[in-house]
């Protein structure tokens, strides 16, 4: 009769935790305190939490978030250079540049988001745009194409500004952007990184200003910032079980904390589902009277749990395509979408390949097929 009444105990007991902590993780982040946040599903955009998101505000140092995909974009990472004698006299935090420096510009990647090197952020600048000024121009440009209209840059070091500011939600959306790029994910993810600079040049240890990667279960970035104008700034990515998540806070007290309660809230409300990706339909390689199938290899996307019925998709094929198919030439995409705007596209792959006489195809349907345009 104890063992039994124990047992009872053990079970209420147990589902009393439970619903204690079903409700603690379920519930939406409160009291948080940053002047701005947000939280977004990094792949679709999909927005999970936001505060003040649209509230136009100094970012600090997370301005090189958008520095840092310039200077990877701008290709020629690894020759190295005298870094700019003037460029490198910025105040605030540094990699340790001097006059005279040997320096690449994959070495200033990892002194500009490690540390939050101003003088590497400056370096990068002028190696890139010719002089500061001109690679601001390039930053300016560069949020125009990625729609960030709420969003100006005055300085590639965040150093504070008039005119110099964003968005919590347009922040979000460049991290989104500059984490789809593998180099960017790679070093926004160190806790540290051997880099060698100098003159001559010298292997030294950079260590990464971003708690978060030692906090956080998860933590995969990407950029702190501080400024007595802009306070506490962060931007933190996070992956779990096929999930990422992107938060920001502008102007917080306890961004740590913020954003720990954040990515907490959002894993309990995004899940990874696999994408049905089945497609019975072929492709006519015109001239042989024969036909392809194709395949999409397999793939997931995180969703919330309201967007998964909502879910569409639409596969987007040729009739018809000219000359030889080879096996795994891509022609085509499935492409799903939530509410008519586009999430995802996954490519539809040719399953076989088939050989098309060449010399029954006219100079016009060669031409065409080449442009891959099919009629």
């Amino acid at each position: 009769m104890k063992k039994r009444i124990i047992a009872v105990l053990s079970v209420m007991l147990a589902a009393m935790v439970s619903q204690i902590t079903a409700a603690y993780v379920w519930a939406e982040p409160s009291e948080l305190s940053a002047v701005s946040a947000i939280l977004i599903e990094a792949e679709t955009g999909t927005v999970i939490y936001e505060k003040n998101a649209d509230a136009q505000r100094a970012m600090a140092s997370t301005t090189k978030i958008m520095t840092a995909i310039l200077t990877i974009e701008a290709g020629d990472l690894d020759t190295e250079f005298v870094a700019d004698s003037y460029a490198i006299r910025v105040e605030g935090t540094s990699m340790g540049l001097q006059e005279g420096d040997r320096v690449s510009r994959r070495d200033l990647l990892y002194g500009i988001l490690l540390p939050s090197g101003n003088d590497a952020a400056n370096a990068a600048a002028v190696s890139v745009g010719g002089s500061i000024g001109g690679f601001v121009d390039m930053m300016n440009e560069k949020a125009e194409e990625l729609g960030l209209s709420s969003t100006h840059f005055v300085t590639p070091s965040g150093l504070d500004a008039n005119g110099h500011y964003t968005t919590a939600r347009d922040l979000a959306r460049l991290t989104a952007y500059a984490m789809e790029n593998d180099t960017f994910r790679e070093i926004v993810c160190c806790k540290s990184a051997q880099v060698e600079y100098g003159n001559p040049p010298y292997l030294r240890t950079l260590y990464n200003s971003n708690k978060m990667l030692t906090r956080y279960n998860g933590a995969i970035g990407v950029k702190t910032g501080f400024t007595d104008n802009a306070r506490r700034c962060l931007v933190s990515a996070a992956e779990r079980d096929g999930v990422t998540l992107i938060a920001v806070t502008l102007n917080a007290g306890d961004d740590w904390n913020d954003h720990t309660k954040m990515l907490d809230y959002g894993f309990t409300q995004v899940k990874s589902f696999p994408l049905e990706l089945s497609c019975s339909e072929r492709v006519a390689v015109a001239g042989t009277g024969q036909s392809v199938e194709v395949y999409a290899e397999q793939d997931e996307i995180a969703l919330l749990p309201s967007q998964r019925e909502r879910l569409t998709r639409r596969v987007m094929l040729p009739k018809f395509v000219y000359g030889s198919v080879r096996q795994g030439e891509e022609l085509g995409y499935i492409e799903f979408s939530i509410d008519g705007k586009a999430v995802k596209t996954c490519p539809l792959y040719a399953s076989s390949s088939v050989t098309a006489p060449e010399e029954e195809l006219s100079l016009w349907q060669r031409l065409l097929g080449f442009f891959g345009i099919y009629v």
